[in-house]
């Protein structure tokens, strides 16, 4: 038997450190646990320390698991507090504290099994130690203590992280928080990309958007925001199972991330209509009619990017369909969000679109695809643009 305890506090709660302002306050009990670090089993515990892993959205995400047996917490109402901090070896002095509470509810003297319990923090390049504790009421404690360390290799060395090196953050839960303004070029014209994006889960039998599927489409639409060549965005977040656009935002300078978050909220991807159900290729249908909307809207964007996971639908857009709308004056890409590529190596319906119109496709399988799709993207885009002007001073 296994049981998961809800937080009283989502995920951690920073108290405070060297550069965050805040004066920390902790119980002379519990600093001394963490400065003598040496592991105690007052209250019995398993913690599994999580390597650092690089996110979508280039942040190291690092954390823990914790295995505690249910009997171990059996009567009557509990409270487990879980502190800990971070410090960068680096530089000792910079010393971060992050607390979380768990109220737990009241057990059988008999119950069997354990409960699990996890937490999370996000960290630059590095190398970092650990000093984490649990207790509960009756003040036993259990505590551990590890090093945590974070490095980009071979390849990935060229990205730029979210984080700095040496850096400590709190986990961010909110996928669609604000984004930070961007400082844009000033030297060049700035790009207008239309960027379409088929918010879906990579199973395409799933019931439900997955977090893990949302924070890489929403990554790969942030990455492309921060480019500072970018200047306008329109954005069209659709869903290819529901057939229907759930959002767009036209021409501007800034996504609004809160109001697309707020958007997918309306998805009911576990509802099947019996309407769409009726009807045959519905969902190949939808796809011609929106490139065919967004392949001739009456100003041109400089690229039009598709991206999502991939659309394997049972039948593919007609090419007379495609070929009825000609040539795009625009380069056509396709970030292509596919974890596992070697199931599914067949192009997809989008794909198959995107090829016909010369574009170029990109598999986006690790946080390192994506940076080198973005530049790679930004790039072609930019000497499209300077051999259009060329061709046009030299027709002049």
């Amino acid at each position: 038997m296994a049981a998961s305890l809800t937080p009283a506090l989502e995920g951690q709660v920073l108290l405070g450190g060297q550069d965050s302002g805040r004066v920390v306050r902790i119980h002379n009990t519990d600093l001394a646990v963490l400065e003598a670090r040496e592991p105690r089993n007052d209250l019995p515990c398993v913690v599994t320390d999580n390597r650092p892993a690089l996110g979508f959205d280039f942040r190291f995400h690092a954390g823990y698991e914790v295995a505690v047996p249910l009997r171990e917490l059996a009567g009557s109402e509990n409270l487990l507090t879980m502190l800990f901090r971070v410090t960068p070896v680096a530089d000792p002095s910079r010393q971060v504290y992050f607390v979380q509470r768990v109220r737990v509810p009241s057990i059988e003297p008999d119950a069997r099994g354990d409960a699990y319990l996890q937490g999370s923090f996000d960290i630059g390049e590095g190398e970092y130690q650990v000093d984490w504790l649990m207790r509960d009421r009756a003040e036993r404690v259990c505590s551990s203590f590890w090093q945590a360390k974070a490095e980009l290799r071979g390849r990935d060395a060229q990205m730029q992280m979210r984080l700095p090196p040496h850096e400590i953050r709190a986990s961010q839960h909110d996928q669609f928080s604000e984004e930070p303004p961007v400082e844009r070029v000033s030297s060049q014209p700035r790009l207008n990309l239309k960027v379409l994006v088929n918010f879906a889960p990579q199973n395409s039998r799933a019931s439900a958007l997955q977090p893990m599927d949302t924070s890489a489409l929403v990554s790969i639409l942030r990455t492309i925001s921060r480019d500072p060549r970018v200047g306008t965005f329109t954005i069209v977040a659709f869903n290819l199972h529901e057939q229907r656009v759930v959002y767009r935002q036209e021409n501007v300078d800034r996504i609004d991330f809160p109001a697309l978050g707020a958007s997918l909220d309306s998805l009911n991807l576990g509802t099947i209509d019996l309407k769409r159900l009726s009807e045959k290729h519905g969902e190949t249908q939808f796809l011609t009619q929106l490139i065919r909307q967004e392949l001739t809207g009456p100003t041109p964007p400089d690229a039009l990017v598709f991206a999502g996971p991939k659309a394997m639908l049972e039948q593919n857009v007609a090419q007379e369909e495609l070929r009825n709308l000609g040539q795009p004056s625009f380069p056509v890409f396709y970030m292509n969000y596919n974890l596992y590529p070697h199931r599914i190596p067949w192009r997809d319906a989008i794909g198959h679109a995107v090829r016909f119109f010369r574009g170029y496709e990109f598999t986006i399988s690790r946080p390192r695809d994506l940076w080198l799709a973005v530049t790679d993207m930004v790039g072609r885009v930019i000497s499209w643009k300077d051999a259009q002007h060329g061709s046009t001073i030299s027709g002049q």
